[in-house]
Formats: C-alpha cells, sequence, structure tokens
C-alpha cells in the first residue's frame, strides 16, 4: 500500500506544483549619493543584491538638476540639456546654499558665479531663496527635495515596487545645520531616512565588505583621496576584527582622521576654464558684445569647459568649438593641457593640503599607511595624481574601488544592514564627528564677599569622537530655573576661508523651567544634580532627549517575618548545599545602569561648587565580555584532590579571627523630576511645522501636475499608436483572413477620422477625451482582434488540455488497481471522474468537429475561456482525490498477545506456533503498532528469510 501512495503522490506533482502560492517580496531600499555635480541611486531587493539604478537615459549617474517651466518640471539629463537654453529657470549646483544664512560667503560666492538667478533672501530665516516671480519662491531644500523624488521614481520604476526608506550620503565636513536641511528635503519628499551616513565612509564601507577575508586582528590602515567635483576629503581608516555581543568576531572599520578642502575640486577647474574661453572668445572680436555678460553663452561655456577638461586628461592639446555661441557667432580655440594646469597652478597647490590635516588629526604619519587609495572624478587628472603621489610618497595610489559608484554601493549596503527585511553579514562601523561640540554655561561665584559670574565650558563631544554615542551633563549647584548654550568647541583646525564658510558657532540656548519648583517640592531630599541627556544619532545629529532632576532619600528598611513555608524552603535549601536564596543571586546579577556617567576634566575650585559630567555610552558591538584565563599549553596539572587539600590546609593555618558583622547600608529610593526645556536654535532654523506643510503642498501640486502631463502625452501617445497598428494589422494575412473587405473598410475609415481629429484637435483635447477616442476605436475592432486572437491560443489550450486528459486517465487507472482489502477511493468517486473525462473528450471532439465547418470569417465556437473551464473542472476533481489519498491513514495490522495463564508453557507453544505460521505472510512488527515500511524498507531490514522474500513477490506481482 505505501508503494500505492507514494504513486499516487508522484502522479499528483504536476496538478500541486500548479497551486503553490508566489512568495511574498520583502521591501526594497535604495541609497543616494547625493554629489554636488552628480548623483548615483542604488537599490536592494530580493533577487537584486547591490545594483546602480540606470536613469530613463541609461546611464548610471544623473545630473543634480532641475528645470521649473511654467507647465512642467524637468529633471537629470533633460535638465541639463536646458541650462544653455533657459539657464534663468534651471537650477544646478544649489547644494552650497543649504544650512546657510545669506551673508554666509560660500552663498555670496554662488550669486557671483551665477548671475542668471534671481536670489532674494528669506525674512524669516535669513536663508537664500530662489525667485521666480512675484508669487513664486522657492528653497533650497524645496529643490532638493524635488531630486530626491525623482531618485525615488527611478528606484522605483527598476525594483518595479513602492520604496520609501533610503541612506542619503553627505560631506564628512557638513555641520549641523547642512545635515538638518537634508533631512528636512528628505521629508518634504515624503522619505524615511534610515541615516545620513558620510561618504568618506560610504566609500571605506564598501571596500570593506569586499574585502571581508583580509580583514584580522592585526590593524591596517587605508587612507581614502576623495576629490569631486566641489570639494576634496582625506579619511584615514583602520580595520580590524573586532568581538560583538550578538554576532562575535566582525571585522570593523573605525574613522580615525579626515582632513578636507571645502571647495577644491573639479568645478572650481571648470569656472576657471570657462573664464578662460570667455576670455578668448572677446579676443578674437568677433562680436561687439561681451559674451560674460550673456548668461545663455556663458552656460554653453561651462558645458564646453567640462567636457574639454574631461578629453585633456588622456590628451595633450584639444579644440574647443561652440555652434552659434553668441550671436550666430560660432567660438573655436585650442586648449593645451599645460594651459589648463596653468591656469590651475595654485588649486593644485592644495592638493597636499588634506592630506596633511587627516595626518594630523589621526596623529599618525605616512610609514602607518598601508595603501592609499583614489577616490573621485576629479582624480582622474593627472596632475593631481602627480602631486598626491609626491605627497604620500607611496609608490602608486591604489586604483581598486570604482571612483564614481564606491560611496553609493557602500550606503545601499548600511540601507539594507538597517532594514528589516534584508539579512546582511555584519560589519561594525564607528564613525567620527569632525567638529567638537561643548556646553557653555555662566554661574554666579562669591570670592572674599564679592558676588561674580564665571563662565564654564564642558566638553561634550571630543574631535572625531565616535557616534551613535549618548552623553550626560550632571549640574550641581543650581537650585532655580537656568539657562546653558550648546556650541562647537576649538575649531582652530578650520583654515580661515572655512571657519567663514561655516557660519555660526552657536548651536542651541537652551532655557530650563520648573527646577526652584522640584527643588521646592523635595527640600527633604538629597539633590544629585540636573542631569541633561544628549544624544547624537547615526546621521550625526546631536538633540537634547531630556533634562531630569535627580534626587534621593533613605528609605527605612522593615526586618520581613518569614512565614513557616520560607523557612521550611529554606530549611531544604540548606540541606542540598544552597549558600544562598535564589532571589539574593538574582538581586546580585540582574543590575541594570541606564547611562554610564564619567567626570569630565575640570579644576578643583570648579568640582567644589559645580560639577559637570559626561558619560560616554560603549558601543555595545565593541564591548569585550571576559573570559576565564586559560592553562598554558605545557602548564603542569594538578590533581583537584590534592589542590583542595593544600588550600584547606592554608585556610586553617591563615584563618583570620572572625570579625562583627557590619550593618547592612542603608537602602536609598531614586527620585526623578522631569525639567522643562526651551530650545532656541542659533545657526539656521529649521523650517516650521506651518511652513512645513505648505512646502509639501505645493511640490504635492507640481507632482500631481507632472502625474496629468505624463497621463495626458500617454493617452495621445496610445491613441496614436493604436491607428498606426491597427492600420498596419489589416494588411497581414491572419487579420485578413477572418475579416471581409467590408469589415476592413468600415475600421479603416474609423481610424482615418480619428487621425485626422488627434492633428486638428488633439493637442487640446483633454485627456478624458483622448481615452474615449480611444475606447470608440478599441470597440470597432473588438471583434475582429477577438478571432484573431482565439484562434493564437487554440493550439496550447489544447495542447494543455489534452496533457491533462492524458494524465486523468492514467490516474484512474492507477487509482483502480488499488487491493480491494483497503480501498481509497469509493466507487461512486472513481465512476465520476471516469464520466468526467469521457465528457471532456466528447466535448472537445465535437467542438472541434463544428469548428471546422464554420468559415474564418464567422465567430468561433471553439473559444478558450471554455476549453479552460473544462479544464478546471477536470483539475479541480483530480486534486480532491489527491487530497484524500494524501490524508488517508491505513488501517493497522492485527497483532497476536501473550498472556499468562495457569498453564504458561501450553500458552507460550501456541503462541509461538501461530507466530511462525504468520511469518510468511507478514513481516515481523515492532512491540507497538506502526505503519507499515515502505517496499524499499523491507528489502534492506533484517526480515530476510524466505516467508518475507515470497510475500515482496506476492505483492509485486500483485502491483
Amino acid at each position: 500500500m505505501a508503494l500505492w501512495r507514494r504513486t499516487l503522490c508522484a502522479l499528483g506533482t504536476l496538478f500541486l506544483m500548479t497551486l503553490l502560492p508566489s512568495p511574498t517580496e520583502a521591501v526594497a531600499v535604495m541609497s543616494v549619493d547625493l554629489g554636488f555635480e552628480w548623483m548615483k541611486v542604488a537599490i536592494v531587493k530580493p533577487g537584486v543584491p547591490m545594483e546602480i539604478v540606470l536613469n530613463k537615459e541609461s546611464r548610471r549617474k544623473t545630473p543634480c538638476a532641475v528645470t521649473l517651466k511654467e507647465n512642467e518640471r524637468l529633471f537629470g539629463d533633460s535638465a541639463a540639456g536646458m541650462a544653455a537654453k533657459i539657464p534663468r529657470v534651471t537650477f544646478r549646483f544649489f547644494q552650497d546654499l543649504l544650512g546657510k544664512r545669506a551673508e554666509n560667503p560660500q552663498v555670496e560666492e554662488f550669486i557671483k558665479q551665477r548671475p542668471e538667478y534671481s536670489v532674494v533672501t528669506d525674512d524669516a530665516r535669513g536663508t537664500a531663496l530662489f525667485k521666480l516671480s512675484e508669487d513664486l519662491v522657492y528653497s533650497p531644500e524645496e529643490l532638493l527635495a524635488m531630486m530626491l523624488n525623482y531618485s525615488r521614481g527611478l528606484a522605483e520604476e527598476f525594483a518595479e515596487q513602492p520604496i520609501k526608506d533610503t541612506v542619503i550620503t553627505v560631506p564628512a565636513f557638513f555641520n549641523q545645520a547642512e545635515r538638518r536641511a537634508i533631512l528636512q528635503a528628505a521629508k518634504l519628499a515624503g522619505l524615511k531616512v534610515l541615516q545620513l551616513i558620510n561618504d568618506n565612509t560610504a566609500v571605506a564601507l564598501n571596500y570593506g565588505v569586499f574585502r571581508r577575508k583580509d580583514i584580522n586582528a592585526t590593524a591596517q590602515s587605508i587612507m581614502f583621496y576623495d576629490m569631486g567635483s566641489r570639494s576634496t576629503s582625506c579619511t584615514i581608516v583602520t580595520y580590524q576584527t573586532t568581538k560583538t555581543k550578538d554576532f562575535g568576531i566582525q571585522p570593523q572599520l573605525q574613522i580615525r582622521g579626515v582632513g578636507f578642502d571645502r571647495s577644491l575640486g573639479g568645478f572650481e577647474i571648470d569656472l576657471r576654464l570657462r573664464n578662460h574661453l570667455a576670455q578668448l572668445f572677446n579676443e578674437q572680436k568677433k562680436s561687439k558684445k561681451d559674451v560674460r555678460e550673456n548668461p545663455r553663452a556663458m552656460a554653453k561655456l561651462l558645458k564646453e569647459a567640462n567636457r574639454v577638461k574631461t578629453i585633456l586628461s588622456a590628451n595633450n592639446d584639444h579644440m574647443a568649438q561652440i555652434e552659434g555661441l553668441m550671436d550666430d557667432v560660432d567660438f573655436k580655440a585650442k586648449v593645451t593641457r599645460q594651459d589648463l594646469e596653468e591656469l590651475c597652478g595654485d588649486l593644485f597647490e592644495r592638493v597636499s593640503s588634506p592630506v596633511q590635516k587627516a595626518l594630523s588629526s589621526a596623529e599618525m604619519n605616512m610609514d602607518e599607511i598601508d595603501q592609499v587609495i583614489i577616490v573621485g572624478g576629479s582624480t582622474r587628472i593627472p596632475k593631481v595624481q602627480e602631486l598626491l603621489l609626491k605627497a604620500v610618497g607611496k609608490d602608486e595610489l591604489g586604483k581598486n574601488i570604482n571612483a564614481d559608484e564606491a560611496a553609493a554601493m557602500g550606503a545601499v549596503y548600511q540601507a539594507a544592514a538597517l532594514s528589516k527585511a534584508f539579512k546582511v553579514k555584519p560589519f561594525v562601523v564607528r564613525d567620527a564627528a569632525v567638529y567638537p561640540i561643548q556646553v557653555e554655561f555662566t554661574r554666579e561665584v562669591e570670592e572674599e564677599n564679592v558676588k561674580s559670574l564665571k563662565h564654564n565650558k564642558r566638553i561634550l563631544f571630543q574631535r572625531l569622537a565616535p557616534y551613535p554615542q549618548r552623553k550626560v551633563i550632571t549640574f550641581n549647584r543650581y537650585t532655580d530655573d537656568f539657562d546653558f548654550n550648546i556650541n562647537y568647541g576649538d575649531l582652530s583646525f578650520l583654515s580661515a576661508e572655512d571657519l567663514k564658510i561655516f557660519g555660526s558657532v552657536n548651536l542651541t540656548t537652551v532655557k530650563l523651567s520648573g527646577v526652584g519648583e522640584s527643588f521646592q517640592k523635595k527640600a527633604d531630599y538629597e539633590s544629585k544634580g540636573i542631569k541633561a541627556h544628549f544624544n547624537m544619532d547615526e546621521s550625526g545629529i546631536l538633540s537634547l532627549d531630556r533634562v531630569e532632576a535627580v534626587f534621593e532619600t533613605v528609605v527605612e528598611e522593615k526586618p520581613e517575618q518569614e512565614s513557616t513555608l520560607t523557612k521550611l524552603g529554606n530549611t531544604i535549601s540548606s540541606l542540598f548545599g544552597g549558600g544562598s536564596s535564589t532571589a539574593e543571586k538574582e538581586n546580585a546579577t540582574d543590575t541594570v545602569q541606564e547611562e554610564e556617567e564619567v567626570p569630565t576634566e575640570a579644576t578643583k575650585e570648579d568640582d567644589q561648587e559645580s560639577t559637570a559630567q559626561a558619560g560616554e555610552q560603549k558601543d555595545p558591538d565593541t564591548k569585550e565580555d571576559k573570559k576565564p584565563e586559560e592553562k598554558k599549553e605545557g602548564e603542569k596539572v594538578e590533581s583537584q584532590d590534592t589542590k583542595e587539600k593544600e588550600a584547606a590546609a592554608k585556610e586553617e593555618t591563615a584563618k583570620p579571627p572572625e570579625e562583627p558583622k557590619k550593618p547592612p547600608a542603608p537602602k536609598k529610593q531614586k527620585l526623578v523630576d522631569e525639567i522643562g526645556a526651551d530650545q532656541t536654535v542659533n545657526d539656521v532654523p529649521d523650517l516650521a511645522e506651518e511652513e512645513l506643510k505648505k512646502s509639501a503642498k505645493k511640490l504635492q501640486d507640481l507632482t500631481e501636475r507632472d502625474l496629468e502631463k505624463h497621463e495626458r502625452e500617454k493617452a495621445a501617445n496610445s491613441l496614436e499608436a493604436f491607428i498606426f497598428e491597427t492600420q498596419d494589422k489589416l494588411e497581414q494575412n491572419e487579420f485578413r483572413k477572418v475579416s471581409t473587405e467590408e469589415q476592413r473598410g468600415e475600421i479603416v475609415s474609423k481610424l482615418g477620422k480619428a487621425s485626422t481629429w488627434l492633428e486638428d484637435e488633439g493637442f487640446t483635447a483633454t485627456t478624458k477625451e483622448l481615452k474615449e477616442k480611444l475606447s470608440e476605436l478599441k470597440k470597432a475592432c473588438k471583434a475582429l482582434f477577438f478571432k484573431v486572437e482565439e484562434r493564437r491560443k487554440w493550439p496550447e489550450k489544447l495542447a494543455v488540455l489534452d496533457s491533462l486528459l492524458n494524465h486523468s486517465s492514467i490516474f484512474l487507472k492507477s487509482a483502480r488497481m488499488i487491493l480491494d482489502e483497503e480501498p481509497i477511493f469509493t466507487e461512486v468517486e472513481l465512476n465520476t471522474l471516469d464520466k468526467l473525462i469521457n465528457d471532456t473528450w466528447i466535448w472537445k471532439n465535437e467542438t472541434l468537429a463544428e469548428q471546422a465547418k464554420l468559415p474564418a470569417t464567422e465567430k468561433p465556437v471553439l473559444l478558450c475561456k471554455d476549453i479552460e473551464q473544462k479544464q478546471a473542472a477536470l483539475d479541480r476533481e483530480i486534486q480532491y482525490l489527491l487530497n484524500k489519498a494524501k490524508f488517508s491513514k491505513p488501517k493497522p495490522k492485527p497483532k497476536s498477545n501473550t498472556t499468562k495463564s495457569d498453564n504458561g508453557d501450553k500458552n507460550t507453544t501456541e503462541s509461538a506456533e501461530k507466530t511462525t505460521k504468520e511469518s510468511a505472510e507478514a513481516p515481523p512488527s515492532d512491540p507497538e503498532p506502526v505503519q507499515e515500511p515502505p517496499v524499499e524498507q523491507l528489502a534492506g531490514s533484517e526480515a530476510d528469510s524466505t516467508a518475507q522474500k515470497s510475500s515482496e513477490e506476492k505483492e509485486k506481482t500483485e502491483l
């Protein structure tokens, strides 16, 4: 019977596989490498691990450009192409304005370089705005939100599913205001930012992920030199394995040093080459006007300068040429690599500066650096590589990483690691905060009966402090409301130019309320200070979580009387060697410390009057567990008995006299009051909640307008395509075969009228009118298309039905051969299947014969939907029988039991004779009832007797 069950299940495999549900796909995640000139997008989805998204032009990188025309928006390459035609409404390089006030030197330089833009100042925030008309202005955050929303559209189209979670790269030197501006732009775009990751950290992560096997306990220091379009950074990264709490030994990267130059990049070279080309054009005197006063001409020159710079990286000279540069005058001039290097001589002198800054911040020298790897598009310039090689003193520069896509790929790996939808191999990332942050407060002190104010500073985060991290500052000498400031620390490592661009060094002013009220309510309690809890999250954003007033009081502890049951339990426990109760053990081990506080460096005078403490919570991924020391190889190991005897003897000789027991320490109770904290942002205010809603509504209206325009264009294209495709189909043989000349003529007439209407009125027609016109044409062609489609599907549908009928017949024949003593199916069920198979054969043959008599131009009687119905009915019946065979259980074999009686020897003898007689017909059974084993198991079991072989041959013959 087991063989029959396996046979039926094998026959049913064909049916079961067609009903398996498709697996549920996990949510995809994306990353955006947000560069100054280019944007790279990468995704991770099931079946597509870490892939760069192609844009609509099938390119792997997209220009960061937005064109805002009156009735449409353009992005990427389309917008970059409009920069020379309508530069006033084509916005590029606006990242320089993020998180900066209007008086910032970088904002002023941007306005000077791009005179085609109308830039005004936001009265509420003091930031720059782009003015298109009297009523229409856009902030840099809104423009960036448009680009981020466009990048999500590209990713969703590539992934074929919605995407919301993302990781965005930012330059390592971005301060708090700039990082908050990126997060606000992402919020306007409707994206959930899992993390803002520094681009240098993303590059280092991408490098380490693909070299996991090379990372070991020995530290390896790698220097990454990244020169992009706008800035240059140099980062020293140490790779080493570390022990984590959850995953054991895992690779880790740690940022050791960072050096940067905000204004050293390929874009500055483009600007200088553009100005050189403009001067050459003016010197040719082909036009009386100054080309530098024409925004469109300067936009053309900037594009040509970028192209010439790229070609000069591989050639010694090249011809710059532009048709119709200005007033229909062509421009042509020869530029050599030497000319370019002379124009940018002072820029190339700054190439080595980030290297020295990175080494200084890491407190390392070049001898400790194992390899120098170049990243970024501008590192392809030969002069840059030459000067960098000289600065680092290495034999060669590493080029074993994708200079353009490394940051995007590292960021998308981090996105997959942070997402709950994917499981990736852990890689510990310890990033570093570039700028130090401190807390400043003023308090009143009294010296020689003279009161004065004293200004105090406490370092909250040192320069290059690892994050994410939590810190606590404790104010011990305040009993009333007070305020303090959160500011940047010592920024002397910045150059004078970078310090001007940096902006305000004051971050936030915090005013506390409720301190005096809390102290009045708890006058009888001991104060433990005012504790301010800070958090620097994974994105490098500092926030004040909460402020608390902490008090302690001594609680009198009354001795508890033990019940009789408790005493009995303790007595029994002591009998079995229980030294302490379970409760005592739990209290000794289950101690949780919320945040670790470490006192900061302060003078003795400050400690006496007002103590500020900063606590750093250790990273759980790097916390090492202490293990007992293992015996070294070759060390002598003594027996346990000998050790115990010696230890007991030493205890007897050195046992001190018993000391009186100390009284237990008084139990203290901790009380916490929440203190109100009113925060005022001092660097660049964030968009107010009301302004955020207005901006979101404005962007949503633009998106809906774009979608409506896209739908109309799609409807017009669909109508036009249907007209041309149908006209072509009417000339094909399969369509002419199933239609008359009169039917085709009627369709051709309607197509012609629709084509004329589309040319005359289609430009002003609405989306609804275009869809209605297309629906009318499809309705007129429906009968023709139906006949052609049916004939195309007949061979495949009939082949499937024939296969199902054949399998069903084999199944029915096999089911009828099952032994009568243990039937699975009833006769009614088998007859029902037999009738269904015969009826299906009859229907098929009769319908095919009837269809053969009809002319091709008539509506067919053999319909695909009828074939599918017959197939479904037959499949449903087979499935029913298969499920019944699958879940039916065979009846257990009867077995003999040996019973005891007065004449036990006689019963035992009769039972043995019965067992010997039945052994020729059935295999031996276990003491407990079990199901009959398969034939294959019987052949290989211990039952090799002649009786068992006869039984197997008998069963095979019956099968």
